[in-house]
């Protein structure tokens, strides 16, 4: 079968489409036939060596890259009750030291990684939702709002913030949004109920719609210590980037989302795509031999949803 391996770190020319072996599903895994993957920007540093540099992986002599998969169950392992042959999933490789990940044509995830695929959206738009969408999720869980408090969310019409804008809204919290001028229809449709243009000194900003600042906030863009001024003290506050979290000043509680596979909470998200209320946004779809092109647009960035790739 054909996967994406690196066996050193660079540019986007140091991606090679491999021939290697069909992996086996193991005790407690699932085999997936790959329909399409999702490109994100960890797999763009792990290509890049950032996250080797950062202590966060080994470095090895042949790495796999992709997080994000959709496809169809072929094989089952011994020990697996809750999916069969032929199930419609979607699912998230959450660990970087692989040699091989979800770019590829077949894809070995433990089944517990794994949730069966919305039945409202196709599998290139399941295969956006696992790493961003359950990123979210785990920010706005280490928030723990109550219904009705106030959450500013930063790049909200990105991937992840714009999960973060619809999944809070789903639970009942008044989301005030920064992103773009341009994105501010988008991000207001997706359930903010505040908006505030990038560019403007955010804490002053916020605090001018919500006197004394939110109750809590999703950095999804990075902006740290900037968004950090916006909530107000003893709140809460969610990094989604390693290395990004502020200092937690004035008593305000600090967490760095450090995002893990979640298949239970995956048949959520299933749900509420189906219901309606979670949003698959699909940039660009590539074939997997274009994987170095993929990982230039996402380096270039502005991106409304993800790229994905067709093995």
């Amino acid at each position: 079968m054909r996967a994406v391996v690196i066996r050193s770190f660079g540019g986007p020319e140091v991606l090679e489409v491999a021939e290697v072996p069909v992996p086996a599903a193991g005790l407690g895994q699932v085999r997936i036939r790959v329909a399409a993957a999702a490109v994100n920007p960890v797999d763009v540093h792990t290509r890049s060596g950032g996250l080797a540099q950062a202590g966060l992986m080994v470095a090895r002599e042949v790495i796999g890259l992709g997080w994000d998969v959709a496809g169809t169950i072929d094989e089952i392992g011994s020990g697996v009750a809750d999916f069969a042959v032929g199930d419609q999933v979607f699912g998230l490789s959450d660990r970087l030291d692989v040699p091989l990940g979800t770019h590829a044509e077949y894809v070995v995830l433990d089944a517990s990684s794994v949730a069966l695929a919305p039945r409202s959206v196709s599998p290139v738009e399941a295969a956006t939702l696992p790493l961003n969408a359950l990123t979210a999720a785990q920010a706005l869980d280490a928030l723990a709002l109550a219904a009705g408090r106030t959450v500013l969310v930063t790049g909200a019409a990105g991937a992840v913030g714009g999960f973060a804008v619809e999944l809070a809204a789903a639970q009942g919290l008044r989301v005030v949004a920064t992103a773009s001028a341009a994105d501010e229809a988008l991000v207001r449709k997706l359930g903010a109920e505040f908006f505030v243009p990038r560019g403007a000194r955010l804490g002053e900003a916020v605090r001018s719609l919500v006197p004394g600042g939110v109750d809590g906030a999703v950095d999804a863009a990075s902006l740290g210590a900037e968004a950090l001024d916006a909530v107000r003290s003893t709140g809460a506050f969610a990094a989604v980037v390693g290395g990004a979290e502020p200092v937690g000043l004035r008593g305000i509680r600090v967490a760095n989302t450090w995002i893990r596979a979640d298949g239970p909470r995956l048949a959520e998200l299933a749900a509420l795509v189906d219901a309606g209320r979670l949003t698959p946004r699909v940039a660009q779809t590539l074939p997997l031999a274009e994987v170095a092109a993929a990982h230039r647009l996402q380096v270039e960035g502005g991106l409304r949803g993800r790229l994905v790739l067709l093995p």
